[in-house]
C-alpha cells in the first residue's frame, strides 16, 4: 500500500528575510532548512531540490483578487478545484454554503475511500469541540467538512489517550495547558514525528492539520512563531528518520500566508511553501503551481496502476 502523509500548516507563507517580523528568519530550523536545500523558507528561496525533498513556492491567489483565506484555500487543496475563482472570492475562515457544496460533491478523502482505501484526519479533538460541531454552534473547517463528506470520523480524546491520534500541537502540551487535562500523552517533538509516521502508515491518505501557526500569525509574536517552528523542526527530524521514501510521499503545504509577516495581523498574498518528500517527488512537484494542483498530483500518485 502506497501512502501519502499531508502535513497542513495553516497560515504560513514565504516572506522577507527579516528576523524582527518573520519567525522563519529568526528560528533555528536545520531540518526544515535541509528540506529547502539548506535555505530558510523565505520569499527569495525559490524552488529548491535536495536529496530528500523538493521545495516549491506555490500560488494561493489563483487569479482571484484579495487576500487568500482559509476556507477557500483548504478547499482548493483538497478538491483540486480553483475554489476562489468558482465562488468569486477568497473566503474564510469557515466554509460558506458554496464551498461546502463543492466539498460535498468531491474531495480527496472521498476519492480515496471510494476506492476502498483507508484515509483519516490523524489528530484528536476534545469533547467540547465535538459538542460544538454536533450542536451547530461551530462550523467545521474545510478539511473537517471534507472528512465529513467522506463519512469518516473526527477523532476524539480516546484516540489521543490510546496514541492513535496526535494533538494539534504534535507534542500534547495544549491538552494539558489549554484544556485542563492532567494525564494525556506528552511527547518530545522527535517522538511526535515518529508517532505521526506510525499512525500515518495505517492509511493510504493521512492528513494532519496544524492551525497554531495561523493563530500566531493573527495575535502572536516572532518568539512564539520561532518556538513553534523549532518544535516542528524536531517533529520533522523524527519523521525523516523513520520514513522510508519508497513507501510513500510526504507533502507539506499551507492555505495562505500569515505568520511570515508579523508586522501586522492580517493574511498576506505571498506564495506558500509546498514540500514533497519521497520517491516520485520529482513528478509530483513538477505539476504543482497553485493550491489546486495538489489533489490531482496526489490522485495521480496514489491511484496509478502499478507497472508489470
Amino acid at each position: 500500500m502506497k501512502h501519502i502523509l499531508l502535513i497542513f500548516l495553516d497560515g504560513i507563507g514565504l516572506g522577507e528575510n527579516d528576523p524582527t517580523t518573520n519567525p522563519f528568519a529568526a528560528a533555528t530550523t536545520p531540518t526544515l532548512d535541509a528540506l529547502a536545500n539548506g535555505h530558510r523558507w523565505l520569499r527569495d528561496t525559490g524552488a529548491q531540490v535536495s536529496e530528500r525533498a523538493i521545495f516549491v513556492p506555490t500560488d494561493p491567489r489563483m487569479d482571484t483578487p484579495g487576500k487568500p483565506q482559509s476556507a477557500s484555500g483548504q478547499a482548493a487543496i483538497l478538491t483540486g478545484k480553483n475554489v476562489p475563482a468558482l465562488i468569486g472570492e477568497h473566503y474564510g475562515p469557515r466554509p460558506n454554503p458554496p464551498i461546502r457544496q463543492i466539498l460535498m460533491e468531491d474531495n480527496f478523502f472521498k476519492q480515496v475511500t471510494r476506492r476502498g482505501l483507508p484515509a483519516a484526519l490523524i489528530e484528536g479533538y476534545p469533547p467540547r469541540f465535538h459538542e460544538a460541531i454536533n450542536s451547530g454552534k461551530r462550523l467545521r473547517s474545510s478539511y473537517q467538512e471534507a472528512l465529513f463528506a467522506a463519512d469518516l470520523p473526527l477523532f476524539g480524546e480516546d484516540m489521543i489517550y490510546s496514541g492513535d491520534a496526535l494533538a494539534v500541537d504534535w507534542v500534547g502540551e495544549g491538552w494539558r495547558k489549554e484544556l485542563g487535562y492532567t494525564d494525556t500523552p506528552i511527547y518530545e517533538p522527535y517522538e511526535a514525528g515518529i508517532k505521526m509516521v506510525e499512525i500515518a502508515r495505517r492509511y493510504s491518505f493521512a492528513f494532519f492539520a496544524h492551525w497554531v501557526t495561523d493563530v500566531i500569525g493573527h495575535r502572536g509574536t516572532v518568539a512564539d512563531g520561532a518556538r513553534n517552528l523549532e518544535i516542528f523542526d524536531g517533529v520533522m527530524r523524527g519523521v525523516l528518520d523513520v520514513w522510508d521514501d519508497d513507501e510513500g510521499l510526504i507533502v507539506i503545504t499551507s492555505d495562505h500566508g500569515n505568520m511570515e509577516d508579523l508586522s501586522h495581523t492580517k493574511h498576506t498574498e505571498n506564495d506558500v511553501p509546498t514540500v514533497v518528500i519521497g520517491t516520485g517527488k520529482e513528478e509530483f512537484a513538477a505539476g504543482v503551481k497553485t493550491l489546486a494542483d495538489i489533489t490531482p498530483q496526489m490522485a495521480a500518485y496514489l491511484f496509478a496502476q502499478p507497472h508489470g
